[in-house]
Parts: structure tokens; sequence; C-alpha cells
């Protein structure tokens, strides 16, 4: 079930009659990539393309090996596979080249250059001459009734990645792109989870994505096979417009991010009343996170979400509070860039939180930071509600 506007994704795993879904629900990890909260789990995604050729098309996370492999041999029906596909070397696709190769050694394995040479990185095996099928941009290869034509996507997010496109079914096979977290047997808002995903992982790398998007709006795809989350099938455009509006920086939605980082809830108080503050000047949409308890992914995906920010900070040894120093350098790795962005800071003596945080903002792209910058020492008095009343005022303009 795809329901647009919420977009609650219900699992549905079925291609085609030659297309067939082999990947792993993954319910029992705890932190994807180490530290990616995923309450909600994470799919393994892989698939075969049944033909005169078969193409198994990526392996899955050394978590999912077994009932992986359950799954290939079940579609595989006795038959023998005459390509593995290999989109991304990353260990959570890539985990099982070396048990899957040992289990078919007649197999050929499908990468670009920079695929064969992550390899031997990861394993202990050598691949001869003639079982390596080196593919570049544009080269297709025929699997009898089916041909893939490769589309190179260098860094979105790894060096080595690359996308397939089935030419006689429409259906592209994008790698991580349009990924999400959660597994397919979870019914789940799409946007949500995909955006915290996209901003996260692969969200330093727009021009490259934007790079991808050129080459994907070439092809007629009907069908939309990622590498983590749901199977796209219906209303491809709703998934790629995301993608341009992400890829690009601009802001998703009209609406402000109030952020803080507070030690003994002084600074959190002042967030809290400058939220209300906004709201009762008509402000549509405030969302408040305390980064110190909340999900810093969330936090960040949240900050790329709405056009306006607010961040307010206690000092710290002469610096930030250290979730918001985490927030803050999380931001401008992912190149976060062309929003407004208010201050505040507080100390009890030397307030040096807002120099601090303009540092940061200073080195990202296209930030407008708020002339108002307000001043808290230790606790909100009525001088700080003006201060307050003045920046919302400059928020809202």
């Amino acid at each position: 079930m795809v329901v647009l506007g919420g977009f609650m994704m219900k699992k549905d795993i079925t291609i085609s009659d030659s297309i067939l879904y082999v990947g792993v629900d993954d319910k029992t990890i705890d932190l994807f990539e180490s530290q990616y909260v995923v309450p909600n789990g994470v799919s393994y995604n892989s698939y075969v393309i049944l033909d005169e050729k078969i193409a198994i098309m990526d392996t899955v996370d050394m978590r999912a090996s077994d009932e992986w492999m359950e799954n290939v041999e079940k579609v595989l029906d006795g038959k023998k596979p005459s390509y593995l596909v290999v989109s991304h070397m990353e260990p959570d696709h890539a985990a099982n080249i070396q048990r899957i190769v040992e289990k078919y050694p007649e197999m050929q394995i499908v990468g670009n250059a920079k695929t064969f040479a992550m390899i031997p990185q990861f394993f202990e095996m050598e691949i001869p001459e003639d079982k390596k099928v080196i593919v570049a941009e544009n080269d297709t290869l025929s699997l009898g009734s089916h041909t893939l034509q490769f589309f190179m996507a260098p860094m979105v997010h790894w060096p080595e990645v690359m996308v397939e496109y089935e030419v006689s079914e429409k259906v592209l096979f994008s790698a991580d792109g349009f990924g999400k977290f959660g597994a397919l047997d979870i019914e789940e808002d799409w946007a949500c989870e995909a955006r915290r995903y996209y901003i996260n992982i692969v969200g330093k790398y727009g021009m490259q994505v934007q790079a991808l998007l050129k080459k994907a709006a070439t092809l007629d795809i009907q069908t939309i096979c990622p590498l983590h989350g749901p199977i796209l099938k219906e209303n491809l455009g709703y998934y790629i417009d995301k993608y341009k509006i992400w890829s690009s920086y601009e802001p998703e939605d009209s609406g402000i991010l109030i952020a803080y980082a507070s030690i003994h809830g002084n600074t959190a108080k002042a967030a809290k009343q400058l939220a209300k503050i906004l709201e009762e000047k008509g402000a549509k949409k405030v969302v408040i996170t305390d980064l110190s308890r909340d999900d810093m992914a969330e936090a960040i995906e949240d900050a790329y979400r709405y056009d306006r920010m607010v961040v307010a900070c206690a000092t710290y040894d002469a610096g930030l509070f250290p979730c918001m120093e985490d927030f803050l350098c999380h931001l401008k790795n992912k190149n976060y860039q062309k929003r407004t962005v208010g201050l505040i800071e507080n100390g009890s003596w030397g307030p040096m939180a807002a120099k601090k945080m303009r540092e940061y903002f200073d080195s990202m792209k296209e930030i407008k930071i708020c002339d108002q910058v307000v001043t808290i020492k230790s606790t909100v008095k009525e001088d700080t509600i003006k201060a307050m009343e003045a920046l919302a005022d400059e928020l809202l303009k």
C-alpha cells in the first residue's frame, strides 16, 4: 500500500515474474552504521533477474547472510547464476561476495574498475580475469530478453557506486539512492525515514546526486529498486522531486527549528519561550529539539527540512556545550546551506556561544544570520524576552 501525502509504505516485494526480490529484513539491529537509531530496523535489498543468463543484483550484510543465501537458492531452484552485479562495495551490500562466489565458482562478477580495486581490500580472494566483467558508463550486458545498462554514480555515496537500468522492464536498480531506514514489513511514512536516511548518509554529496538525477531523467523508469527500503512502483515523480529538493539543499518546508543545548535547563526554558512567542506571532510550524536527548540524525534532518533555524546554546569551557558542537559539525560536514539562522547564547560569565556558533555558520554557504542575537545571563529576564520578541519578528519577516 502506498498513500500519497503521508506515503505510508507496506511490504510489497513483487517486481515481475522475471525480477525477484531476495533481500532480508533486519529488525534486531540497534544502530545502522554504528550511529543511526533504527527503531524499525532496516532492509538489505537484493534481487535476481531470471533469463537465459541469470544475474544476482548485489548481496546483503553479514548479519543476514544465511537467510539471503536461502532466498537466492530458493529463487534459483537448482539453476546457476551467470553474473553477480556489484553496485556498491559497502559491507551492508557486499559482505557476501566471497561466499556467493565460492558457492557458484563459474559465475562472473560485474563491476567497474573501482569495484575490482576495492574487492581485495575486503576479501581474501583472487578473481581470475575471465571472471571479471568490467563495465563503464553506458555499457550494456545482455541476459537474453533482459538487458542491463550501467551508469556510474561516483560519491553517491562511495566512489565505486554504479546503478543499473533494465531496459525491457524499465527498472532502475538505484544502489543507495531512494533508500530509507525501516524493515519492509513495517507500515510507516516513506518521506520521514527516507529524508533522515538521505540527509545523514548521502547529504554531503548533493552535486553528485544531481548529476545522477540528470542521467535518470533520460530513462523511462517504471520501477525503482533501491538497496534499502521499499520497491517504488507508483507516483515515481513524488520520490524524484524529493531527491531534487534534498540534493539542491533547498528548504523542503516553511518552518522554524529551534535546536537547543542546555546544561541546567535555563537555555531550554529560553528555547521553549521563543517557540511560544513565535507561535503567538503567527508562525505556522515550529519544531523544537533537545540536542542532549533527542536523536541527532533527526535533528539534522529537521535542520534541512525547514527554511529557518534557531540555535540556543550554553557557553561551556569558553566554547559550546558538546552536543551543540556535534550538531554544528554534522551540519557543516553535510553542506548545510541556504537558510536563515538565529542565535541564542547563555553564560553566567563571559558568554561565548554566539561567537562560536557564528564561526561555524560563517563557513557555510548562503547562511543569513539574524541581526538580533539573544544573550542570556544565567536565566531569562525581561530584557531577554524583549530580545526574543525582536528575534521572532526578524524570523517572521
